[in-house]
Order: structure tokens, then sequence, then C-alpha cells
């Protein structure tokens, strides 16, 4: 099976498992409004690359995924709610999120913004109830809270923010980057190294820093793309980094110099899993997809 046919295959799966989750743990009559916010900003068409990665790391690492489904909704969960509040009129300011109308403008700002901080707790409720052994469960926490927080994800939106308009180094670009995209990324495949407390050190530091390397791929990607698609194809407006005036890959090196260094950042990706003593295959198709995608 190709790894698109298997990422297609997932996502049918992942999206199944998700609506159950949310149906079994979060009653609508509380909040109906916001129970819909909720249910539409995590059900409106996401590839589902984080869970898809802790999948690959369960097949890697020979760990049952049904046991790391908490961890891997509660990711999707956290960078769902990045998405809803990324697209706020006060941030990015986006109509448009994977071809559809963004939350704020599906409902309200101020549902919105709930939606986010509703979706960002429950993914520690999960992570909670999770059936797991309580270690485990508390490192759950400790990575998904550090990536997702100020040293993590919004450290690395705050970054990026106050870049806007800024003349941005690559070392920099590399470390919004590293925080804003890498973090989450990085984070699915700690929270799976994490359900194998056997696992040695040295091979988790490998596994991790081979996401670090393709989050970064992601974005040089996603920067190139934000040049080379069509709205439709992004299913998000065209162009969106150069009209907030934000500095990319493509703007610091060219669109060929984009391209090369996200062939150069791939080629160490594969280098640092192709001699660890596991089947990593699909981690490195992985890898591959992430470079050649068009959307």
């Amino acid at each position: 099976m190709s790894i698109q046919a298997e990422l297609e295959h997932f996502q049918l799966d992942f999206n199944q498992a998700l609506a159950e989750v949310m149906e079994q743990m979060l009653p609508g009559n509380i909040a109906p409004t916001l129970h819909e916010a909720m249910k539409y900003s995590v059900s409106n068409g996401g590839k589902r690359l984080r869970p898809f990665l802790i999948h690959l790391m369960a097949q890697s690492l020979e760990l049952n995924m049904q046991d790391l489904l908490p961890a891997a909704v509660a990711l999707e969960c956290i960078h769902s709610y990045s998405l809803v509040h990324d697209d706020l009129p006060a941030m990015d300011d986006d109509d448009l999120r994977r071809g559809k109308p963004t939350c704020h403008i599906q409902f309200d700002e101020a549902t919105a913004i709930l939606a986010g901080d509703a979706l960002q707790t429950f993914a520690f409720q999960l992570l909670a109830h999770a059936d797991m052994d309580a270690q485990v469960k508390i490192n759950w926490v400790q990575i998904l809270s550090q990536a997702s927080g100020y040293s993590g994800m919004c450290g690395g939106q705050s970054l990026d923010l106050a870049a806007e308009n800024q003349a941005v180094g690559l070392t920099e670009l590399e470390t919004i980057h590293g925080l804003k995209t890498g973090a989450l990324l990085k984070s699915a495949v700690s929270l799976a190294c994490a359900a194998k407390p056997e696992l040695a050190l040295a091979h988790s530091k490998q596994f991790e820093r081979f996401a670090e390397l393709i989050g970064l791929a992601f974005q040089i990607q996603d920067d190139i793309l934000d040049i080379t698609s069509t709205t439709d194809q992004l299913g998000k407006p065209q162009g969106s980094d150069q009209k907030s005036n934000k500095s990319t890959y493509p703007g610091l090196l060219g669109l060929a110099g984009a391209e090369e260094k996200a062939q150069q950042v791939f080629q160490s990706a594969l280098e640092q899993i192709q001699d660890l003593p596991y089947n990593t295959r699909s981690l490195m198709d992985f890898a591959q997809f992430i470079i050649k995608r068009q959307h």
C-alpha cells in the first residue's frame, strides 16, 4: 500500500474514532453552539498528518495503535484549536480553512475563541482518561503541554506575528517554524516513544530529530505551495504569506533555493532513522510525502 493510500485509509478510521470520542465525552446539551463549533473545527477536512505520524511510529515500535489513540486525538485537538485561533482577525485574519469558512466566519469570534479554548482543554482531559500506565500519562501531559505552549507552538506563533513586516534571517525563520510547526510534529513522535518506556534514549532522540527535520521540510514546502498552488488546491487563500508580508523560505532563498533546501532537509531526516533497528520504511515514505505534497 502506498503512503498516500495508507493515509487515506487512516483518515477514515481516525475521523470515525474522533467523532465517537467527542460524542462520548462531550455532551452536546451543555453549550450546543460551542459543541457545534468544536465539532466543526475538528471535522472540516484536516489531513490528520500528526496522528498519522503516531500511527506510523506505533508500527515501527510495534505498539498497539488503539492504546495510542487518546494521544493521537489529543494532538489533533491541539492542532485544530491552534488553527481556529490562527485564523482570527487579531492573528492571521483568514476567512477560509480547508476550503470552508473559518470558525469565526461560520459562527462568530467569541464562539471561535471558546471553541479553541475548549479543544485545548479537551486534549488534556483525553490524556488523563487514557487507559495507560500513570507514568506514561504524566509523560504525555508533559510532552504535549510543552510542545503546544510557550516553549513550542504558541511561542512560535508569537514570534511569527512579531516578524511580520520585518526582515528575518534564515536562522530566525527556522527557529520560528521549529516552534510553530515543528514542535507538534515532534510531539507526535515523542508521544509514541513515551508509550514504550524500554526504548533506548538514543533511539528516541534520533526519532525526535527525524520529526524536527520533517517539520522543517513541511514548512518549507508550505511556503513553496503558497506561491505555486491555487486557492482551490490549498483550501485557503493563495499568497496569504505575501499578503501578510511574512518572511518565507522562497523569499529568502528564491523558489529554486527553497526547493533545494527542502531536499537537503529531507535527506538529513532520512539519515536519522535509516540505521535504527526498527522498520522505518513507512516513516521514510512519509517524509517523502511531506515534500511532494501539493496542498
